[in-house]
């Protein structure tokens, strides 16, 4: 899987995870270059509380598009330090 944003690979790998539609990337496969951590948080009820990136590329910010979940609930424990995004970043194979 692939996730890529203003033409440019922001994250590859075999080995993401799948939930509730979205691909959860190994934070080791991103490219951290191009991530900035983001003051916005939010919580899921079954999850816990996320955490969110901005990305930044070629001078273009795309605010808030990646999110992760440093310590999940137990029933969302495979996705723990994982990255997924959303919005305009494509994710595909």
């Amino acid at each position: 899987m692939k996730a890529v944003w203003n033409g440019t690979v922001l994250a590859q790998s075999d080995a993401t995870v799948v939930v509730e539609s979205n691909h959860y990337f190994p934070r080791d496969s991103i490219v951290k270059e191009y991530f900035q951590e983001s003051s916005k948080t939010t919580h899921c009820p079954w999850k816990g509380d996320a955490n969110y990136y901005s990305i930044t590329v070629d001078g273009k910010t795309n605010t808030d598009a990646a999110w992760h979940y440093d310590t999940p609930k137990d029933g969302a424990s495979e996705i723990a330090g994982m990255v997924a995004f959303y919005g305009s970043v494509e994710v595909s194979a």
